[in-house]
């Protein structure tokens, strides 16, 4: 009975990551269509602060029951503000690059994310299998196929994408320093915070936009904030505290898979055949290397 119990706790678990992946993959397609209103940094500016504060439910929770009082070392504000910081950067590169690009591509290009994690660890002393390189090499191959044109030249849209998904490399790598030494709940408010402020200073700087233009992308925003960051980071907590690692890598990979099929049910944005091989082949770099340690056979 308990072991029956316990999978069914696995399957829901897998479900959430699977809706996680959903909502972040259509986030992609939400930050195309809000562009058409407001420009990038008015965009991030607003939704980053709106998925900050649909998180104080869940610091209220952690500050009630002790938790984020039992967690010694730095205050969440002093995490937050590098963590913020790189945040604003990956934001900033992915959201201006979808100027330029589609939804589909830049979700599998930012998927490279995970190529790069173990990549840059190896500048931290961290340890890279061979699944990683491996995983890489095909990444590399798909990316050439899905971006680079016949002359040899790369969409711009792309390029930034893809130093976006360096700097959120350096996110994730920075999180796991930062999250065992701080509220980690309250350290994510504070960066979603403090980049949705930095998004709006440099708005106000270089954007022109009305209440008008904010009001008609008021969907797109407000999908942006509510679901992808504020719904998508909590259901992110809650179900990887069940998910086996292998079930996570797996449907939280298929974020690009939906950004896809989003860009092309909701934009109307097709792929070549070069274009779906690219994908196809990145898509499998990137399983490969988050899965290839979780496949080795333990010695017994």
């Amino acid at each position: 009975m308990r072991m029956q119990g316990e999978k069914q706790k696995t399957v829901q678990a897998d479900l959430l990551l699977l809706l996680v992946a959903l909502i972040w993959g259509f986030g992609f397609v939400a930050q195309r269509a809000g562009m058409e209103h407001v420009g990038p940094y008015t965009y991030n500016g607003i939704r980053f602060l709106l998925g900050g504060l649909c998180l104080l439910p869940l610091t209220f929770s952690t500050h009630r029951d002790g938790r984020a009082d039992m967690v010694p070392g730095l205050s969440p504000l002093k995490a937050g503000l590098p963590a913020g910081i790189i945040l604003f950067a990956g934001a900033s590169l992915q959201q201006v690059g979808l100027l330029y690009t589609t939804a589909g591509k830049a979700g599998f290009i930012t998927g490279l994310y995970v190529i790069f994690v173990p990549v840059l660890g190896l500048l931290l002393g961290q340890r890279t299998g061979i699944g990683t390189w491996i995983g890489a090499l095909l990444a590399t191959a798909g990316m050439y196929l899905l971006s680079v044109q016949a002359d040899f030249s790369i969409n711009r849209g792309d390029l930034l994408v893809l130093l976006g998904a360096v700097f959120w490399a350096v996110h994730v790598l920075l999180l796991g320093y930062l999250s065992p030494r701080t509220c980690p709940v309250r350290l994510a408010m504070i960066q979603f915070l403090l980049c949705g402020l930095f998004s709006l200073l440099v708005a106000l700087a270089i954007e022109s936009t009305t209440v008008q233009a904010i009001a008609d992308a008021a969907v797109p925003i407000l999908y942006g904030g509510v679901c992808s960051v504020g719904i998508g980071y909590t259901l992110q907590v809650v179900a990887q505290r069940r998910a086996h690692p292998a079930h996570a890598a797996i449907l939280l990979s298929l974020e690009a898979v939906f950004a896809a099929v989003g860009g092309w049910w909701l934009l109307a944005e097709v792929f070549s055949v070069r274009g779906l091989t690219g994908c196809g082949l990145m898509l499998g770099g990137m399983l490969l290397s988050q899965l290839y340690p979780l496949l080795q056979t333990k010695e017994p």
